[in-house]
Order: structure tokens, then C-alpha cells, then sequence
């Protein structure tokens, strides 16, 4: 185990609608946070937004006495909206995702026809991690890294002992995230856990996701690294590049597209922001038809 100094505080927040874990991960000599993969609430029926999710999170951190210098995404999410800007308003920091989200935001602004209004180049974020790229969260050093395979701006946050992975890795008996966006790739993915998997065997491994596998009756968000090297369904130690790629790809064809991906990726390429109002003074999100 790593010294107490370098073991943050965490506390998950379950969004079952979406199934996503958020956190606040904190350094408790300091008591400076960081914000992870935070949730704005939506009704796809009625097209209505909502912040139940993120003000509990926000509630949290207040009781705390945490200061917040970090609201960060692991990846532009296909299957919740993003509550960052509402988070970083209520109790600042600095938004974070990725480098690579300039990629996406050219594919989807695309797909959108979001207009040359729409900036391309990352700026709606305060920061642009880059792989390898070391920060800290109070006196905690912690460090991003490159995790692509799942989307091309896919990183994992390696905060003291605590490594949040996005959707990179479920838990074991769960197994891995599909490959099958724009930008997505099998191959891709594998070498990105192996990075994972090279971390120490003790290394805290905390979930975006749980979707409960058959025969489990909660919802868990954490695993570690020794715990997925060993036992992973999908990609355990021994399981070679090839044949992960082959159920990977398997496996993908038979999935459907996410409820909220449409009305999510569109937000959430934007930083959480919606998009803006048309000259109604009324905001909408874009349906593309046949072509996903």
C-alpha cells in the first residue's frame, strides 16, 4: 500500500438512470478536490435537464469543507450529460478533459452540423490534459493518461493511489467498454488497459460504470488493478491482443446504440454546455436520421 500521504479520499455518486458513478476524490491533509465524470440529469421524454444528481455531489463537497480545483471528464461520454459547467459554477476548479477532444468534436460537429460557430480545437475547457501530463490535487501528485480505444480522447487519472479509468474497464465480472463509436477501436483499447495493468498491483481502480453482470445483486464502482489483472472476463492476464479483438468485435455487433447518445455526445463535446438558443430564445438538440 501507498503511503497514507498519497491515498486521496474518495466518494462515489450513483446515477442509476445512466448507471454512472461520479466522484470527489480529496486530499485530506489539504482538503483540495477534484470532480469527476459528474452528472446532469435529462429526461429523454420531455427533453428536461435537471440537477438532482450533481447537487448532491455538490451538497457533499460543501459539508466537507473541500475546495474543488479540478472538474474533470475521462472521455466525451456517449450515455449521460455532463454536469461540469453547473458543478465548476457552484464550486469552481478548472474544467479538464482530454487533448484528444479536438478529434472528437471534429467528428460529431460534423455529424451535427454544428456550423463553424462550433470551436474545434478544445477551447470550451479551462485545460487539455496531455498523456503523462502530472498535476495534483492538494499535495497528492496525480498524473493523465492516454487510454484511447474506447473514444480517441479516452484518459485515465491516476490520483495518488486511486486510478479512474472511465469506461475503459468494468468491473471483472463485467468485463470491458465496447469499441464501436466513431473513433473507436479494439486493437486500440487493449494496449491502453495493458497501461492500466502495469500500474501496482494495489492501485485502486474506480469505474464510470456498473451494470451489474448476471448473478450480482449491487452496484459496485471499485475494483484494483491485481483484482482486473486476475479476473477480468474480457482481458485477464493471458488473454492476447488478437483474441481480445476478436470477442471484442463479436461482442460489439450485438449491441445497441446507447439511449442518450445522441443528446449527450452533442453536450457534452461542448464542455456540458447546451447547446445554444436558436432566435426563440429555445435550445434543441439534434436528432441525426439514418445515419448512426
Amino acid at each position: 500500500m501507498l503511503p497514507a500521504m498519497h491515498r486521496p479520499a474518495v466518494q462515489a455518486f450513483f446515477h442509476e438512470p445512466s448507471h454512472t458513478f461520479s466522484y470527489v476524490v480529496w486530499d485530506p491533509a489539504t482538503r483540495r478536490a477534484a470532480v469527476l465524470d459528474s452528472v446532469l440529469d435529462y429526461d429523454a421524454a420531455a427533453g428536461r435537464t435537471g440537477h438532482t444528481a450533481a447537487d448532491a455531489l455538490i451538497a457533499f463537497a460543501r459539508a466537507q469543507g473541500l475546495g474543488v480545483d479540478w472538474v474533470i471528464d475521462t472521455h466525451v461520454h456517449a450515455d449521460h450529460l455532463s454536469a461540469a459547467p453547473y458543478v465548476q459554477a457552484q464550486l469552481g476548479g478548472r474544467l479538464g478533459i482530454g487533448e484528444h477532444i479536438r478529434t472528437v468534436q471534429d467528428t460529431f460537429g460534423k455529424l451535427f452540423h454544428a456550423g463553424s460557430a462550433f470551436r474545434r480545437d478544445g477551447s470550451q475547457f479551462d485545460h487539455l490534459f496531455k498523456d503523462g501530463e502530472r498535476y495534483r490535487v492538494g499535495s497528492i501528485e496525480a498524473m493523465a493518461i492516454h487510454t484511447p480505444g474506447h473514444t480517441p480522447a479516452c484518459m485515465t487519472h491516476v490520483i495518488g493511489d486511486a486510478a479512474f479509468v472511465g469506461d475503459t474497464l468494468f468491473m471483472p465480472d463485467y468485463g470491458t467498454a465496447r469499441c464501436d463509436f466513431p473513433g473507436g477501436d479494439a486493437r486500440t483499447l487493449y494496449r491502453s488497459i495493458q497501461r492500466i495493468f502495469a500500474l501496482p498491483p494495489a492501485t485502486r481502480v474506480f469505474l464510470c460504470h456498473d451494470y451489474k453482470a448476471e448473478g450480482r445483486d449491487t452496484f459496485v464502482g471499485e475494483s484494483t488493478v491485481g483484482a482486473q489483472r486476475a479476473d477480468n472476463i474480457h482481458v485477464h492476464d493471458g488473454i492476447g491482443e488478437d483474441a481480445f479483438v476478436r470477442m471484442r468485435r463479436a461482442r460489439d455487433a450485438t449491441l445497441s446504440m446507447p439511449t442518450l447518445m445522441l443528446p449527450a455526445v452533442q453536450v457534452n463535446m461542448r464542455a456540458g454546455q447546451l447547446p445554444p438558443a436558436e432566435d426563440n430564445g429555445v435550445r434543441y438538440l439534434k436528432i441525426p436520421l439514418d445515419v448512426m
